[in-house]
């Protein structure tokens, strides 16, 4: 039996009646054609059963099209918000995402990292800007843009949001409210520069006023809902016993407000707990969870247009963007419960 030969781009002009060079902006640049040009070319080219040879593209164009993206965990619905957009930006103009998660581990991400250098990737993006010195190094030796998410270092393109403040923010909602007595249960912050930040934060907003965190009144833990129940029973065994708790990212404060529930310990009533994100889930929970918004689907936007700016060579040599916070106060913060106007 005859092998069936594949179709080229030759096969597709021909079918389309356009120009081979159209048809290869099309399928590698498609953000230069025009959306009509564009769906006719994807549409025969798919009917025919085309697949371009990425690595022959590879050796002309001496790109991959590809960017890799290594974030803490996949099991994160903000991560997730956030790699769907890049996914959505990035595709539209002619480039594949590789993602590798690392679990919050420093030597996992620097072996992540050599992996999507050794596939070649146009550019990198990473989560935070706190990582050890050799794996800086790694970096600096595959030569490509890195874009940093959330947290980052000075030198290289940054999509950040102020962390600092978003913890500031959660504190002083709790201080206005009347709340003197705050725990915290957050990430583990030798290894989380963004946990870092919202707890330095929390801390600030409460010296500013007179008040103190001591560490008893911090958990650190896991970045997931059962871990936040850990937390919430760790400082809940405090005496006196905390009025309200933070939970430094939504995950943990859910854990948090379930723990709480189950041992009876009415939300707000008896217990505020607020978060930090803002994911889709917190405003369903009974009570809706307060919290601190983090445009997490506009960081992944304004990601993959800085990763095509820099790959198209075009802008400053660094670039810093700051996204803006809001407090989004819903049904699980209320009064101080021993105040005499609650």
């Amino acid at each position: 039996m005859q092998k069936r030969s594949k179709p080229t781009l030759i096969d597709i002009a021909a079918a389309c009646d356009t120009s081979i060079a159209t048809v290869s902006r099309a399928l590698s640049k498609p953000g230069l054609v025009q959306p009509e040009t564009l769906e006719r070319v994807r549409a025969v080219a798919t009917s025919m059963g085309y697949v371009p040879n990425r690595r022959a593209r590879a050796l002309v164009s001496g790109r991959s099209n590809t960017v890799g993206v290594a974030v803490p965990t996949l099991n994160s619905p903000i991560f997730s918000a956030t790699l769907q957009e890049m996914q959505k930006t990035l595709s539209a103009n002619g480039y594949q995402l590789l993602i590798a998660s690392h679990e919050y581990d420093p030597a996992a991400e620097a072996a992540a990292l050599s992996q999507l250098i050794s596939h070649g990737v146009d550019a990198l993006v990473v989560v935070g800007g706190a990582r050890p010195q050799s794996t800086w190094a790694l970096i600096d030796s595959a030569e490509v843009p890195l874009i940093q998410l959330w947290e980052g270092r000075e030198g290289f393109d940054q999509v950040l949001v102020d962390n600092h403040k978003a913890g500031a923010m959660a504190a002083q909602h709790l201080m206005d409210l009347g709340h003197l007595h705050i725990a915290v249960v957050c990430g583990h912050r030798a290894i989380n520069d963004r946990q870092a930040a919202r707890v330095n934060g929390i801390r600030m907003a409460l010296h500013a006023a007179g008040l103190d965190l001591p560490d008893a009144l911090i958990s650190e833990q896991t970045p997931n809902v059962l871990s936040g129940r850990s937390g919430c029973a760790e400082v809940l065994g405090q005496v006196p016993r905390p009025t309200a708790i933070i939970g430094a990212m939504d995950m943990l404060a859910m854990g948090v407000m379930f723990e709480a529930q189950a041992r009876g310990i009415s939300v707000p009533t008896a217990l505020s707990v607020i978060g930090i994100d803002n994911i889709d889930v917190t405003a369903h929970l009974s009570p809706a969870l307060t919290t601190v918004d983090i445009p997490a689907t506009r960081i992944g936007a304004e990601a993959a247009a800085m990763v095509l700016r820099r790959l198209a060579e075009d802008g400053p040599d660094s670039e810093k963007l700051v996204l803006p916070i809001d407090l989004v106060v819903r049904r699980s913060t209320g009064p101080y419960p021993m105040r005499s106007d609650a």
